[in-house]
């Protein structure tokens, strides 16, 4: 069946923003509230399960004002429903309504819950971690499952949300795993990809070890089943996705929910269309559904009541599970009133709630691109920051050519594209924009917009981009790349972003859409800490120097202006500059830092004065490493070297 709308002037479906959508319990009595303008009538089912034959209980919703409504006596906890509506004529499908906060298995039914019940001991004390400034975050992106579902993880746990709760885990080799070896990176945020219920994974049979990243939502306001230890009990999963939550919180760490509002992962079934067919998803002129998600549909984010729809899922996600932000997937498919409606009312629950998004689409959009939350319109968002792809590539080359080179893999002539991932996308007068490929002018209004990364979930692993471009380097060469690339990335201003397992050359063998790929090549295979010990040890330095030294977090295009100067003095493959005059109230008045991405070593012009080496290849002791004086300095092949003046 082919859905069109052309006809149907949506503008016109009355705004609803009363009472509160969907599920409202309490121990007297449940409410449940449809927004449903189209339907001419709406049966309501009631399940003892899940996943049981046969309803108990069958009622009609009344018509109240606006929205369809039902009330149901007695403590209704447990109990599962469903709603199907009249739709000229047309029985619709059995779903869950779109804001059901609680399902069963495979999220095919709705359940009522009493959320209170499900809250961890000394859950009321459970704090945020919210940054004070975005750029004091150091983001570590990790799938639930890659995480602890290695044979030889040491977590029992394996693949749920219970994996993040298990302290003391090591590998064979003795290396620390699971939250003891994020605590001891001293990462300050966890950036969970989907955890909200997906729909490809089959909960019911957890043996068929079915896999999938989770960019294909269901139900975006209840969580996936797979990652519990009981996907029939809708309550389980919820217990304890807050015990991962508090459990990293008491680590000091931050949770960030990856958030997919772009698009679902059923159309025509979907609860969206099964409710108000067509509203929630964007057009083309000839009534079909448009497609900037790349995935079959594109949510219309600019009607009033899709809006209201993200807002109030942001506001439950936020308060139910004490999250500490959002990441927005295609955040350039939404609106950008949309996109600053949602900080506004995020605001009231707590300003520092951390929010950022990918400034792109998969493909194109009806909308026109000047009114949705697109890179170049990161200046009109309001504390929301976005993903800077020119970090990117300029530190490995284009994302899907295996075959192309960045500056981490030897590039040269790209100098201007480093500078510009420095100064974290914002305008600096010594860079010159001619000679950068893809952005010709700044496009931050400050560095906390910034999000600077070299790989994420998507596409090759960045060891296996760098192993696919350079098929000539040996692996300690290769290993060399990948810390020359996180020196960059974790001293410049800006918020670093860093891909799960960056840190031991994490490799999906040289795979890149795996997102249904399964364990064998997404898992973070643990032994490989204990192979590259000195690559961990050596990001574990450079987070640790960027969290002690705020010179590396600058909070203003002016602040970077004023204390970051480029050297003059120009060699291929190298980048030099310096921090001066106690940057953001930095303990260390001057810092040198020098890029030197080529095969061999080089001697480089520097001001003369006292330096403490703090950086020299791999050696790396921020107390200093050796003093000396002079106007150049020995800059080790394929390396950072920093040093400092008192």
């Amino acid at each position: 069946m082919i859905w069109t709308f052309g006809h149907i002037d949506f503008s016109t479906y009355p705004h609803y923003n009363n009472e509160k959508l969907g599920v409202n319990y309490s121990s007297e009595q449940t409410i449940i509230r449809l927004w449903a303008p189209t339907a001419d009538r709406v049966v309501l089912k009631l399940y003892k399960s899940g996943d049981c034959e046969e309803a108990f209980n069958t009622s009609n919703l009344k018509k109240n004002e606006k929205v369809w409504e039902a009330c149901i006596n007695g403590d209704q906890h447990g109990i599962y429903y469903t709603i199907q509506c009249l739709i000229n004529q047309h029985w619709m499908e059995e779903v869950p309504d779109p804001y059901a906060y609680a399902v069963g298995v495979n999220g095919k039914r709705g359940m009522i819950c009493n959320f209170g019940s499900t809250n961890p001991t000394n859950w009321s004390e459970d704090k945020r971690v919210l940054p004070e400034h975005y750029t004091d975050m150091i983001l570590y992106e990790l799938h639930v499952r890659d995480f602890s579902i290695d044979e030889y993880s040491g977590i029992s746990n394996k693949g749920k949300f219970l994996g993040f709760t298990e302290e003391g885990t090591k590998s064979p080799e003795g290396v620390k795993t699971g939250i003891d070896h994020l605590v001891e990176m001293g990462i300050t945020h966890v950036h969970l990809l989907p955890i909200y219920d997906f729909f490809t994974v089959d909960e019911a049979h957890p043996e068929k070890n079915e896999y999938n990243w989770g960019y294909d939502p269901q139900n975006f306001n209840a969580l996936e089943g797979s990652y519990s230890s009981n996907p029939f009990d809708g309550a389980n999963r919820i217990k304890e996705f807050k015990l991962l939550v508090q459990a990293l919180h008491k680590k000091g760490i931050g949770v960030i929910m990856d958030v997919v509002y772009n698009h679902t992962g059923l159309i025509n079934s979907s609860s969206f269309n099964q409710t108000v067919p067509g509203y929630f998803y964007r057009q083309r002129s000839d009534g079909r559904f448009s497609d900037a998600s790349g995935c079959g549909t594109e949510i219309a984010s600019e009607r009033s009541m899709v809006r209201k729809y993200m807002i109030d899922s942001l506001k439950f996600w936020a308060d139910e599970y004490h999250l500490d932000g959002f990441r927005f997937d295609l955040m350039g498919v939404l609106d950008i009133k949309t996109m600053n409606s949602i900080r506004t009312e995020l605001d009231k629950i707590n300003s520092k709630l951390v929010l950022y998004g990918e400034g792109w689409t998969a493909a194109e959009s009806p909308l026109k691109e000047k009114v949705r939350a697109v890179k170049k319109n990161t200046n009109q968002l309001n504390g929301i920051a976005v993903f800077n792809d020119d970090f990117r590539n300029a530190m490995k080359g284009h994302w899907g050519s295996p075959n192309s080179l960045g500056y981490a893999s030897g590039l040269t002539l790209n100098e201007e594209s480093i500078k510009l991932a420095i100064t974290g996308g914002n305008a600096h007068p010594q860079i010159n924009f001619d000679f950068i490929e893809n952005s010709h002018k700044p496009w931050t209004n400050s560095p906390q917009q910034s999000i600077n990364y070299i790989s994420c979930h998507d596409n090759y692993t960045f060891y296996d981009k760098l192993k696919l471009s350079r098929p000539d380097a040996s692996l300690n060469e290769l290993a060399q790349m990948q810390c020359l690339a996180g020196a960059v990335l974790l001293t410049s201003q800006g918020i670093p972003f860093l891909h799960a397992g960056v840190e031991m050359l994490r490799t999906k063998k040289g795979h890149g859409n795996t997102y249904k790929s399964g364990d064998e090549y997404n898992l973070i295979d643990w032994s490989r800490k204990a192979m590259f010990s000195y690559v961990t040890e050596y990001y574990k330095k450079l987070i640790s120097l960027r969290k002690k030294h705020p010179a590396f977090r600058m909070k203003s295009v002016k602040q970077i202006q004023k204390h970051i100067q480029f050297s003059d003095h120009y060699m291929p493959g190298v980048v030099a500059y310096k921090i001066g005059e106690f940057a953001n109230g930095d303990t260390w008045k001057n810092i040198q830092i020098i890029f030197n991405n080529n095969t061999t070593p080089i001697i480089f012009p520097v001001e003369k004065c006292k330096w403490t080496e703090i950086a020299n290849g791999y050696a790396f002791d921020e107390d200093g490493l050796t003093n000396h004086q002079s106007h150049t300095v020995f800059v080790q092949a394929c390396s950072m070297l920093l040093l400092v003046a008192e």
